[in-house]
């Protein structure tokens, strides 16, 4: 099963028990079947129309669909009914976030985890790199020692001021960027993190979706109405490995380049092209396998979200102690 990426604009509609994507290029109409049993999740980057019968059939099928606006935000998921249900994993979730010891157990290891992946990213730059990777050393340690979710959030958005301090001197091409700014981004490198952010964002949510943790019940993040909080909690550790090194190495060896960005919107607009640059990338690090130590066997790195997962879910029953991901490569 894989992931399709539709950026035409168009029309996807079930046809008997397949999918078919429909548009027009040059004039002349054409249609792209879908097998249904070749789908792991769609992301639509395109003005797409859908309808109820594509719905009623994606969610028989467990077809999660990510849908991206015009710039290439990320605007939300049409998230299937849960097929794999557990009301006893579901209670202990809730407790565990009503429990401020409980909580903030696993508030701190998420954040932990984001801050181990931003310093082995800096490792890989060092000779670049000033007193980040010392002052990040210093913040994971000082992790430990707050007493809130509100100190622990502080520590990681120092930590992440730290690091996002460090990109200008890691990237070879010349940008503009002193802070990170979101809602929309204002520049290049603001709007490559917020695409990146919200890929590792919905690969998470999706490999959620595969096991019987609710993906709305967090403990970092405040659980709202409006989002999966839970996958924000488990992205921060991903974002820096799947997200950031991404950015650094098509940045470096050229393959984005400022052209692929619009300037009349002080390149804060990735360009159709530059999207599926990032898409592939990003598809191709989630495919990629090495060698699992843990595990003694290759694994590929979109597995290792739901091994992270699956870590989770042994904590909150109580089986093994929650320890986030440490990157040692």
């Amino acid at each position: 099963m894989r992931d399709y990426y539709i950026f035409k604009s168009g029309r996807l509609k079930r046809q008997d028990n397949s999918i078919i994507f429909e548009y027009t290029e040059d004039n002349v109409e054409k249609k792209i079947p879908i097998p249904v049993n070749d789908i792991d999740s769609i992301y639509l980057f395109g003005e797409v129309d859908i309808n109820t019968k594509l719905i009623n059939f994606l969610s028989q099928n467990n077809i999660i669909i990510h849908f991206f606006n015009y710039y290439g935000y990320y605007t939300g998921s049409f998230y299937p009914k849960e097929f794999l249900l557990s009301g006893d994993l579901l209670v202990k979730q809730v407790l565990h976030y009503y429990s401020k010891k409980k909580r903030l157990e696993l508030a701190k290891e998420f954040v932990k985890g984001a801050i181990c992946g931003a310093i082995l990213n800096l490792k890989r730059y060092k000779e670049k790199v000033d007193t980040e990777i010392n002052d990040l050393q210093n913040l994971m340690k000082s992790v430990e020692e707050q007493s809130s979710i509100s100190m622990v959030m502080g520590v990681e958005g120092n930590a992440k001021e730290i690091y996002y301090n460090a990109f200008p001197k890691i990237i070879n091409q010349p940008i503009e960027f002193k802070k990170r700014v979101k809602n929309p981004p204002d520049n290049m490198i603001n709007a490559l993190i917020s695409f990146t952010n919200s890929l590792v964002y919905t690969a998470v949510l999706k490999e959620i979706y595969k096991t019987q943790l609710n993906p709305t019940v967090a403990y970092l993040h405040e659980p709202s109405v409006r989002r999966f909080s839970l996958s924000l909690d488990v992205s921060e550790i991903f974002k820096p490995i799947f997200g950031d090194r991404l950015i650094f190495a098509l940045l470096n060896d050229g393959v984005l380049k400022q052209s692929h960005f619009d300037k009349d919107l002080n390149f804060a607009y990735l360009k159709e092209e530059g999207r599926k640059i990032v898409v592939k990338a990003f598809d191709d690090k989630l495919n990629a396998t090495f060698h699992h130590k843990g595990l003694g066997r290759m694994v590929s790195y979109r597995k290792l979200i739901r091994l992270e997962l699956y870590k989770l879910i042994k904590h909150l029953i109580n089986e093994d102690k929650y320890k986030s991901l440490n990157f040692w490569w």
